[in-house]
């Protein structure tokens, strides 16, 4: 049976009896021997919730991993030899004094207590070494643990992502592997998320962790650019014009280009690239105007963008292994789809319309198999939509106003039935719009189903991706370019799925033809507003349905965080329209 899940009271009991037998147990770890001298004062330490002497003293979601830490060894200290800290625990604190290069917070790991806890260790007092050692493991568990599958169960946000499967044993872990390693930092490489875009991210985190210093230095760097009424076009004039190269410089956006502090308050064309560039990494329609919306993003202070990697990479723990390097992935603050190839090679990246942020239509974040795909499809109506958009059209035009907008009403077989506008209403019937180019759905629909309803489709108003901001769904995602992303997904399935057939199949093929795939391809709808494009350039987005502010307020309250894995709730709101 895993360790992890054994009975806390039965542990527990066994220990006390051990205690007062004094028994002597065969070890269960590979680690090497170590002294059991102080076990008398180990053993009640971990027997308990807290230790007061942690930053977080409360450990409970730890204890009974902590103490069948101990138990498996006899209550040998695991981070001492001979009145000083092993090799191990030396370097342990080194990780944990740059636990920030990772995103994750320091103090976490009492960062700032193990100064005054080596220097107690000389003494070699009971209590001080038993202490130290607990503290260590704790810490050790807490920081392995963390970078492994984050802080927070993403579950506690709703989000239908589920890191059970890449939990370590933590005990035997740690016992194993990270007790006498020669070398933590090799040990931290191999327990994060093995994907290039995540590493992608950390390097980002160090950029951007220099380039807040390089503002704190700077009285300019820190002073806000003032906004205008009206965007400034190249040949107006701004009167911050100093400060506003600067601000470009700092991030790179300005490249080799310079505009001059001594001439002319005049927007140039090169300030204007610098303008455009940033645009483009900050979701911002990239028009090399100086408008209000790119100044309020240009005075975002660069610690605040560090919170934004700092939580993209607590998200990418997230994934489970399986889909932490999935062929798809939509980001919906970025109203981006992105495919990869094989070795992980991006193939491509279209727009896509999301989720509103009003009402109920936020899309969900979660993990899933796509299955199939469905041309020309039929969009069956859900009631709520009927009552809220349908409802008062036909309470006016009758049930004629159906027919007149390509709707139709059919039982339970699929079967056109006549009917009244008090049985839909009521939901007698089912409403669907028949296929076709005006169909909501578009003429294809990528199907991996889900609890939420939630798909990728086509839609009737390509207008949309001309906008910087895209959500306008009522959850399902909307994709730029659905003929390619059919010949994509269909690449590997028999029949000859070429831009030719793909193109027949949608604008003149069967209704409600289903293609299913010969494998299932891996899709993550996920959330980051900090991400690292392709060019190796950060890019930054608007925190749209308000996902990093609630996980900045759980983060802010400090351990122990959320790990109860909690039911995750279906949409109110389900299926898509225009």
């Amino acid at each position: 049976m895993n360790r992890t899940f054994r009975n806390v009271t039965t542990a527990a009991t066994l220990g006390l009896l051990l205690a007062a037998g004094g028994c002597h147990r065969k070890r269960k770890t590979r680690s090497a021997p170590k002294s059991e001298d102080y076990a008398d004062s180990i053993r009640p330490l971990v027997q308990q919730k807290e230790l007061k002497i942690l930053h977080w003293p409360n450990f409970s979601d730890y204890q009974p991993l902590v103490q069948t830490f101990y138990d498996d060894r006899n209550f040998e200290v695991a981070w001492v030899d001979n009145g000083k800290p092993t090799k191990q625990a030396t370097q342990f604190i080194d990780a944990f004094q740059h636990a920030d290069h990772h995103g994750l917070n320091p103090e976490d790991y009492d960062t700032s207590l193990w100064a005054a806890r080596l220097a107690k260790l000389g003494s070699k007092n009971q209590d001080d070494v038993a202490q130290f050692d607990a503290a260590m493991t704790i810490c050790v568990m807490r920081f392995i643990s963390d970078l492994r599958i984050g802080r927070v169960n993403p579950t506690h946000f709703n989000f239908d992502i589920h890191t059970e499967d890449k939990k370590y044993d933590l005990p035997e872990f740690v016992s194993d592997n990270a007790v006498d390693t020669e070398d933590v930092g090799k040990l931290i490489d191999s327990v994060e998320p093995d994907s290039d875009q995540f590493r992608k991210t950390e390097t980002a985190l160090a950029h951007y962790r220099d380039l807040a210093k390089q503002q704190a230095a700077s009285e300019q760097l820190q002073q806000p650019l003032p906004t205008v009424a009206r965007p400034i076009k190249v040949g107006g004039t701004y009167g911050a014009l100093a400060p506003l190269e600067s601000r470009l410089a700092l991030e790179g956006d300005l490249g080799d280009a310079t505009a001059s502090q001594d001439g002319p308050l005049t927007f140039t064309l090169a300030l204007s690239a610098g303008v455009k560039h940033y645009q483009a990494r900050h979701g911002i329609t990239p028009d090399g105007q100086l408008s209000a919306q790119t100044i309020a993003s240009l005075n975002v202070p660069v610690t605040a963008r560090i919170h934004q990697l700092n939580d993209s990479l607590e998200r990418w723990r997230w994934l489970p292994n399986e889909y932490v390097n999935a062929p798809l992935m939509v980001n919906l603050p970025e109203f981006v789809l992105r495919g990869y190839g094989d070795g992980h090679k991006l193939d491509f990246t279209m727009k896509v319309v999301v989720g509103k942020v009003v009402g109920e239509h936020q899309t969900p974040v979660f993990t899933h198999e796509m299955k199939y795909l469905i041309f020309r499809p039929f969009w069956n109506v859900p009631i709520s939509i009927i009552k809220k958009e349908l409802a008062s059209h036909l309470d006016r035009s009758g049930i004629r106003y159906l027919a007149e907008k390509n709707f139709e009403t059919v039982d339970s077989r699929g079967n056109s039935v006549s009917s009244t506008v008090a049985e839909v209403e009521r939901g007698g019937v089912t409403v669907r719009e028949k296929p076709g180019p005006k169909n909501s759905l578009g003429l294809v629909k990528f199907m991996f189903p889900n609890e939420y309803d939630i798909y990728l489709h086509s839609t009737p108003a390509p207008e949309l991706f001309d906008r910087s901001r895209r959500d306008f769904s009522h959850g399902c995602v909307r994709v730029q370019k659905p003929e390619d992303l059919a010949v994509w997904v269909l690449r590997n399935t028999s029949g000859n799925w070429d831009a030719e057939k793909v193109h027949e199949a949608m604008t003149t093929g069967e209704n409600n033809h289903t293609v299913g795939l010969k494998t299932p391809i891996p899709i993550v709808i996920f959330y980051l507003t900090a991400n690292v494009g392709d060019d190796g350039e950060a890019h930054f987005f608007d925190d749209i349905y308000g996902y990093d502010q609630q996980l900045e307020t759980v983060l802010a309250k400090g351990m122990p965080y959320p790990s109860t894995q909690q039911k995750v709730n279906p949409k109110t709101v389900s299926g898509d329209t225009n």
